[in-house]
């Protein structure tokens, strides 16, 4: 049987904030090493399988993710846009109904933000677990704990069936720091890692037993799915009616073919800023930094920090993260609170806990660099062969400076090529569109001028990804 990928990637990331964001969470990003999270992950999957990945992911990052995909040379993958958040059961759901309208198939899901250190091992025990779900097994990967963690479930191991896999006595929740001790003396109890291996039908069959209104939603959903560019569509109006619930709830507690295979390949599942410092890279002093980054009777620290020089001295055991608008400076054993500062952000209708300074479109890539009262100015970055919506605002006018490239602008029925070191003025009210037609990236300079200079002041006529 085909062993298929399907890859998780609609979480938020919250607890690496500042530089996870809402709209661009930690799978987006570049957290060790030049390849993001979901960019790893896909190409980690190449060690067991030639099939291309599935996704599942929120429509708001559609064009992130396929994007990436990409630019990580994957080709064939399939994207899942969830009309709604509905946690893991129905997501995987949705995939494991796309794979069978084909033929049936076997399901490694994975998790897009999750590290593995050594993908090699991770293949070999993916494939011994695929094994046992050609024969109807469900199997989970249960990472072998190594401190008292009390930020992951756990599952009690059984005996063992061979093959290295073992009966799965039972799954515990997140338990206190005293629990965690007993379960690290004990031996028997493994990190719940929330990656798995069953057949597509194998899912279905245990969710439709178990869960039937969460199956019927999801076969309600891929029935008027609608498909465009590389997306598939669920309906929405039938996803919606879908109960809520992880796969564990769902499903694994209560099926008799779960199983649970040991993971020894060094994974982490990167869920705060002291785990990401875990599996980070490390200089004499236990540092670990990334960008430009002066270390000096400090220790045991991290520091991001791409934009500016930052200099740590005298201290031990902190966490720096520099963004373009946004400063975290934490003690490493606090950072698990940092949802508190996220949700105080949340009420305070702060954009920070959703956007960051620099904000990435299907076409390219845009700064805002400056603001004022009835002034913005962005650096605006255009891909080759790509363009802006046809578009107009009521509110404002718009100057373009182009630095590199050359743009085809177009404003009302005029169109013209505006090259490096000249400039274009589009007025309040004129209908307009940029385009990159050449090979390189275009690099311009937007000056925004006006009453009112929201996002939301813009009149699409037209849009070749889509967009309302």
């Amino acid at each position: 049987m085909k062993v298929i990928p399907v890859v998780m990637a609609g979480g938020s990331g919250t607890r690496l904030w500042p530089l996870s964001r809402g709209l661009y969470p930690k799978q987006f990003l570049p957290l060790l090493g030049e390849q993001t999270m979901l960019q790893q992950t896909c190409l980690r999957a190449r060690e067991f399988t030639d099939e291309p990945p599935v996704l599942i992911c929120n429509e708001e990052h559609r064009f992130i993710a396929s994007e990436q995909i990409r630019l990580a040379g994957i080709v064939g993958a399939k994207l899942i846009l969830e009309p709604v958040g509905k946690n893991t059961a129905p997501a995987i759901a949705l995939a494991a109904l796309s794979l069978c309208e084909a033929e049936d198939a076997i399901m490694v899901v994975l998790s897009a933000d999750h590290y593995i250190h050594d993908p090699k091992i991770f293949a070999s025990v993916v494939l011994r677990a695929a094994d046992s779900a050609a024969e109807g097994g469900m199997v989970i990967f249960g990472v072998p704990p190594t401190n008292p963690e009390t930020g992951y479930g756990y599952i009690q191991s059984g005996e063992g069936g061979g093959n290295g896999l073992y009966s799965v006595e039972r799954f515990v929740e997140k338990p206190d720091k005293k629990t965690a001790e007993a379960y690290l003396a004990d031996g028997s109890f493994l990190w719940n890692s929330g990656m798995f291996v069953f057949k597509a039908s194998t899912y279905l069959s245990e969710l439709g037993k178990f869960n039937p209104e969460i199956l019927t939603a999801c076969q309600a959903a891929m029935k008027c799915a609608s498909h465009d560019l590389d997306f598939i569509r669920p309906g929405k109006e039938a996803f919606l009616m879908c109960p809520e619930d992880s796969i564990d709830y769902a499903v694994m507690e209560h099926t008799d073919d779960a199983k649970v295979i040991q993971l020894m390949a060094g994974w982490s599942d990167v869920g705060s800023w002291s785990s990401l410092w875990d599996v980070s890279a490390k200089d004499g002093q236990g540092n670990s930094s990334v960008g430009d980054v002066m270390f000096y009777g400090t220790e045991n620290t991290y520091v991001h920090s791409k934009d500016k020089l930052t200099a740590v001295l005298g201290l031990s055991g902190v966490v720096v993260v520099d963004t373009k608008d946004a400063l975290l400076v934490a003690s490493k054993d606090k950072v698990q609170d940092i949802k508190a500062i996220v949700n105080q952000l949340k009420d305070g209708r702060r954009h920070l806990t959703d956007t960051h300074r620099e904000v990435y479109r299907p076409w390219g890539i845009y700064d805002s660099i400056d603001s004022g009262e009835r002034h913005q100015v962005k650096r605006i970055t255009v891909k080759p062969q790509a363009k802006l919506s046809v578009q107009m605002h009521h509110h404002r006018a718009e100057h373009w400076i182009v630095v590199k490239g050359t743009a085809k602008v177009t404003i009302n029925d005029i169109t013209r090529l505006v090259a490096e070191n000249e400039s274009v003025y589009i007025p309040v009210g004129a209908i307009h569109a940029l385009e990159n037609p050449g090979k390189i990236p275009l690099e311009l300079i937007e000056v925004q001028s006006g009453a009112y200079l929201g996002e939301d002041d813009i009149v699409r006529f037209e849009d070749r990804y889509g967009r309302a």
